[in-house]
């Protein structure tokens, strides 16, 4: 079954790493090794399509050694998977913005300035990239790693469309939320209308799914930062 996976760096970030050890994730191994294909022996990886932003240093914890840590981090993943992992990249928006007080009830007149940051194009290239490949000859399945209720309409209409021949899996980047560093339960409206869904990520699953701390390349290796 030749499988492609989508995945939703924002949303795995914050659902599975911000906080841990284990950002120096192995999307590969954790992903289809571990899941993908324990859920189907037969599965046959075509390639995973990471989607992401470039962070904006400015507004970083860590300012510019964040900007370096996820570009190392994204080198690795393409040295090591160099024709498996694509990385498709969005954007961050960071915009002035006058949004309402908190106060109960709401009072229109009282606003205050903030910064709004917003990732873009993530959700749309998600559902482009999806439904161009189910349309392609030689591929029969398609799994989402995802949380985000704005892929439904993608994944309602592949399953109405192509649902005769592909197959929808759904995996939700969140921990266990019975776990210490558990979530809330995904989003229902996403399995809804996939084949099989995965409901959570465990704790051990992600700690055994790290990169080697060092990658060897044709120059410098790529090393895991100091901080992660």
């Amino acid at each position: 079954m030749k499988t492609i996976i989508y995945v939703d760096g924002y949303n795995l970030f914050y659902g599975c790493l911000k906080h841990s050890k284990d950002k120096w994730l192995d999307i590969q191994k954790l992903l289809f090794e571990r899941i993908v294909r324990v859920q189907d022996p037969g599965s046959e990886l075509v390639c995973i399509k990471y989607f992401t932003a470039s962070i904006r240093a400015k507004i970083a914890t860590h300012g510019q050694d964040a900007v370096t840590a996820q570009q190392s981090y994204h080198r690795a993943l393409e040295a090591l998977y160099p024709s498996t992992v694509e990385i498709i990249k969005g954007y961050y928006s960071l915009e002035k913005a006058r949004l309402l007080e908190y106060r109960q009830p709401p009072d229109k007149s009282r606003r205050v300035a903030v910064w709004r940051l917003e990732e873009k194009e993530t959700d749309v290239n998600m559902a482009l990239e999806a439904y161009r490949d189910g349309l392609k000859a030689g591929v029969d399945q398609l799994v989402f790693v995802s949380n985000d209720t704005d892929l439904a309409p993608v994944v309602k209409a592949l399953k109405e469309d192509l649902g005769g021949r592909l197959q929808l899996g759904v995996i939700f980047p969140i921990r266990d939320p019975k776990s210490f560093n558990g979530h809330r339960p995904g989003n229902k409206s996403l399995s809804k209308f996939a084949d099989w869904t995965r409901h959570h990520i465990t704790d051990v699953e992600l700690s055994q799914s790290h990169l080697p701390d060092q990658i060897p390349t044709r120059k410098k290796p790529i090393k895991k930062p100091d901080y992660w």
